[in-house]
């Protein structure tokens, strides 16, 4: 069934106040397939405008949506085969993200324990290349299924296919648009790898009192440093992270050290130095600003947030306040990693 003028706040993080022009919900390919066809055939939705919606929690809506969307409730997980070393795992791309985690750490099945909490739904997980704590998910990642908007048929993709890149994929540059993301199936491992160098998982480990490594401890330490750190969007309107964590060569860090010999970096394999994002904001004097109801969380400058009534406009120019503040400081370029929709490409 397609709604008009749907309101959207509840189904972004951000609780933003936009309507969609038209509104559906899809649990099967034959669903879907239902509602482009009936998309291509009403006099009414005749437009080319599709927007496909997960859990809204990396998206900012700066107004109302034009045109069609479409929220993706294929859920299901499954287990779907398995080796020596691993088991592979099927999730409907719908399936809240944090849900699956805790899934497979129900099951003692390791490889997503870092990357508890995460919000939002598992078909965004390859299309931002989800990540935290030292573990992306091309590092889980075994195949996907999509379906093309254009020849109406389902595609498998490797992970060669999807091209990931830091909180990148094919998804979101070459093929942006293109696909569908319906399943997503992850290779995990049998016996855990813990990887708990990153962050404060160590520290956090400690004054937990386990003296014992578990995916479980993981998991918790994890969800316990995020909860610390992080806005939880049912209490203030956030999407997480906003910009990506810049990476620069390692000439321009040894300058920046002299003028700044407190800058955080660090070393990447390619040779170059990822700095913190949100270092680099809060010595800029942002942390903790607000200007109405959109502001810079106190805790935790990456954050952007919505206090009560903010629009998504104010949010995205306090955005593009902050990386005109850091380039001019730092000579750096900050990028959002949040997905801006001002009205959508034609799909």
């Amino acid at each position: 069934m397609i709604k008009e003028n749907f309101p959207l706040k509840n189904y972004n993080t951000f609780g933003i106040e936009a309507t969609a022009q038209y509104f559906a919900e899809f649990n099967a390919v034959e669903k879907l397939e239902e509602l482009l066809e009936f998309k291509q055939l009403s006099t009414v939705i005749n437009q080319p405008k599709t927007f496909i919606l997960g859990g809204g929690s990396n998206i900012l809506l700066t107004g109302n949506v034009e045109g069609l969307v479409l929220k993706n409730e294929i859920k299901g997980i499954e287990k779907v085969g398995e080796d020596g070393d691993y088991i592979f795992i099927k999730a409907g791309a719908g399936e809240n993200w944090h849900q699956l985690v805790l899934y497979c750490i129900d099951n003692n099945i390791a490889g997503m324990e870092n990357l508890s909490l995460i919000p939002g739904n598992v078909g965004a997980s390859p299309m931002q290349n989800i990540g935290a704590y030292g573990v992306e998910l091309k590092d889980v990642f075994y195949e996907l299924e999509a379906f093309h908007l254009t020849e109406k048929k389902v595609v498998k993709f490797s992970l060669t296919d999807c091209h990931f890149g830091y909180r990148e994929s094919v998804f979101k540059s070459q093929l942006k648009d293109k696909f569908i993301i319906l399943r997503v199936t992850y290779r995990l491992h049998k016996t855990p790898h813990f990887n708990i160098r990153y962050g404060a998982i160590e520290q956090e480990l400690q004054a937990m009192g386990i003296k014992q490594l578990s995916i479980q401890a993981i998991s918790q330490a994890v969800i316990n440093i995020r909860r610390s750190k992080l806005p939880d969007p049912a209490m203030i309107g956030n999407a997480g992270s906003f910009f990506k964590n810049p990476e620069i060569d390692t000439h321009q860090f040894d300058l920046l050290k002299i003028s700044f010999p407190g800058m955080i970096g660090y070393a990447l394999e390619n040779g170059n130095v990822k700095l913190a994002a949100g270092w680099l904001i809060e010595q800029c004097g942002w942390k903790g600003y607000r200007k109405g109801d959109a502001g810079c969380h106190a805790k935790q400058a990456l954050v952007l947030v919505n206090y009560g009534n903010a629009k998504g406009s104010e949010i995205l120019s306090l955005s593009n306040d902050i990386i005109a503040s850091v380039q001019q400081k730092f000579n750096v370029l900050l990028q959002k990693e949040v997905n801006i929709i001002k009205g959508f490409e034609a799909c």
